[in-house]
């Protein structure tokens, strides 16, 4: 009888190279292991080598990095998403993506499971899970962490390296960066070790070395830099008049915006499991996407469309941040965010400065702002009568006094 075959989540750490082997042991089964490239860099660096050699029968190691920037980063950029006015959700979009693909190399290989090495603790855990559900609800779920036998086995890490190194597994595990992190194509975060304390200050001289892909503001160029994205239906399609494909348009953005210290996030956030954890993101390129696309609607976006679109950025960020990416309402949500952007379109100018973005200028063919109408000198056209305000005050002034006079009387 074929053995059972578990397709693993793997990204050669410590955790998931002990899962590996953990999971081949205890379940006796085949374990294809999965490494999305979504923009981790040298992280990929040997990790074939070392699945193989830590027991997994294959690996597949997929590209997804233009699938996550077009299919991912931009429509959320399209929706404003920002989670607790701060987070530009860079982890929690990319897992979705991820579980996507899981999905499919289970189906392709005849896996009856899927299997991660997010911890009982984490948000990781739920948008993994949720997808897979959404998308292949006959699939097994492992989730080692949350198992009492695992746990068990592995109390701390001195216990996981113990079994790495009993094992042959190859992994580093050091002390000399207290802390975890997550990259990918549009950010990296920090969290964990000596961030649990949310008066450690990461910005402080001494910790230079964790930030990755921005200089610290203070050494950033003390020269401004201009920078003009072109948009097309609410997606930047260009940068500085050079067509570019979304990958290109995020690589391009991260590298200028880390020059000049932008994108970085110190917050306290809410996790979908109930508790407050701390991180840190350095987020360069999407931070600078993030103020373009808002100064492109702020030209070409109808009022009442943006009010409504804006009605509904809380909870598309927080149906982001929780795993609902692939849910009936977060489609719907989506539908009306495509609408809303069928004329955000044309060209942002921003001044880049030691950690600012800096609106420079906005100009669009399909531009709603009339300066001929919103002129404080005589209107050419006489499409706006000052006169008419006075009836127009008085009628949103009426409700007010009504309420003035039953407040009154109620005293008196």
């Amino acid at each position: 009888m074929a053995k059972q075959k578990i397709v693993l989540a793997y990204s050669g750490g410590l955790d998931t190279s002990v899962i590996l082997k953990w999971l081949k042991e205890t379940y006796d089964a085949e374990i294809i292991a999965f490494t999305a490239d979504i923009g981790q860099k040298d992280e990929l660096d040997g990790l074939e080598e070392k699945a193989l050699a830590t027991g997994a029968s294959k690996i597949y190691i997929d590209d997804l990095r233009d699938e996550f920037a077009k299919d991912f980063i931009y429509p959320m950029f399209q929706a404003g998403a920002l989670y607790e006015g701060q987070y530009l959700l860079g982890t929690s979009i990319a897992r979705p993506l991820i579980a996507k693909r899981m999905v499919e190399i289970a189906r392709q290989e005849g896996a009856t499971a899927i299997a991660h090495g997010a911890t009982g603790k984490g948000n990781d855990q739920v948008r993994f899970e949720l997808t897979a559900a959404a998308l292949a609800p006959e699939l097994e779920v492992i989730a080692p962490w949350r198992l009492d036998s695992f746990r068990e086995t592995f109390p701390g890490r001195a216990e996981m390296i113990a079994y790495a190194e009993k094992h042959n597994i190859p992994v580093t595990a050091s002390a000399s960066k207290p802390y975890s992190t997550d990259r990918n194509l549009l950010h990296i975060s920090f969290e964990s070790g000596m961030l649990e304390d949310p008066w450690f200050d990461p910005s402080a001289t001494s910790n230079k070395d964790m930030f990755v892909l921005s200089v610290d503001p203070e050494d950033a160029p003390d020269q401004a830099e201009y920078v003009e994205l072109n948009f097309e239906k609410g997606n930047c399609v260009g940068v500085n008049g050079d067509l570019m494909t979304p990958l290109h348009v995020m690589e391009y953005l991260n590298e200028l915006g880390g020059k000049h210290g932008v994108g970085r996030v110190d917050m306290v956030e809410n996790r979908f499991v109930g508790m407050k954890s701390r991180g840190v993101y350095e987020t360069p390129g999407g931070t600078i996407l993030f103020t373009a696309h808002r100064k492109m609607e702020s030209l070409t976006m109808d009022r009442e469309v943006m009010s409504l679109r804006d009605s509904l950025i809380s909870r598309y960020s927080i149906l982001v941040y929780n795993g609902f990416w692939f849910a009936p309402e977060r489609l719907a949500v989506q539908a009306l965010v495509d609408e809303s952007q069928k004329n955000v379109t044309g060209t942002v100018r921003l001044k880049l400065y030691k950690g600012n973005v800096i609106g420079a200028g906005v100009q669009s063919p399909v531009s709603l702002y009339n300066p001929n109408i919103a002129t404080m000198e005589a209107d050419p056209t006489q499409a706006y009568n000052q006169g008419d305000a006075t009836g127009f005050i008085r009628l949103n002034a009426l409700r007010l006094k009504v309420s003035s006079g039953v407040e009154q009387n109620a005293k008196s």
